[in-house]
């Protein structure tokens, strides 16, 4: 009956299973380890020319293959604007502003919303630009990954100046002094300064400093 005991049967039971030999468990096979397998820029360029990633939106950073979020209206337009914003105020230099174009920075193949980069467009028929003056990147839905991966890729390319057009609490986030070591970081480099600049406010970058740049034309664009 279940629940009952009896003792001569569990003393029998007992001398039993003294005697069987336990079976002996398998082993777990050792397992091999995880590998990831890096592509360099040149590989990545040749699967984009392949067609595999199908106008997929995707970076090479590192090595790796990182997909990127859909662009959204909002950032589609505030692309546009910064474009336009910046576009209107810059003098005829040895440098032009790129949009949504690739940066080689060593392993990495990140795709900046706007770069102003050294040069002219006929520089770089054969290659992609390798440093930019200024990067900056629209986020919404990306913003902890540029305020991090991002952030800490460009500041180890060396590029002077990072700004973040920040949908979320609508502001500028404006990075400057690249520095490295920089123990915690994704790429082991930081900025040093960091300065928010609200919508009343300008900010005048590195690269030519007697431009002003309005935040709220950045954010809300001008007639």
């Amino acid at each position: 009956m279940t629940g009952i005991l009896i003792v001569g049967d569990a003393m029998a039971a007992a001398t039993v299973a003294k005697t069987r030999k336990r079976p002996r468990r398998a082993q777990p096979a050792p397992q091999a380890g995880v590998q990831r397998y890096r592509f360099t820029p040149d590989q990545f360029e040749q699967l984009a020319r392949l067609g595999v990633f199908d106008q997929q939106r995707v970076e090479l950073i590192a090595g790796e293959i990182v997909q990127m979020p859909p662009i959204g209206p909002e950032h589609g337009s505030t692309v546009d604007q910064t474009m336009q914003s910046l576009g209107r105020r810059l003098p005829a230099k040895p440098y032009y502003l790129r949009v949504q174009n690739p940066l080689r920075l060593g392993d990495s193949e990140p795709v900046p919303d706007v770069a102003i980069v050294p040069g002219k467009p006929s520089d770089y028929r054969t290659h992609h630009p390798t440093t930019a003056l200024l990067v900056i990147e629209i986020a919404d839905t990306s913003l902890e990954y540029d305020r991090t991966e991002k952030m800490s890729l460009y500041a180890a390319a060396g590029i002077p100046e990072y700004w973040i057009v920040n949908l979320v609490e609508r502001c500028v986030e404006v990075y400057r002094e690249p520095v490295s070591p920089a123990v915690g970081t994704a790429f082991n480099a930081r900025y040093r300064s960091l300065r928010y600049y609200g919508l009343d406010e300008t900010v005048q970058p590195l690269f030519e400093p007697t431009l002003e740049v309005p935040v709220r034309a950045l954010l809300e664009g001008e007639e």
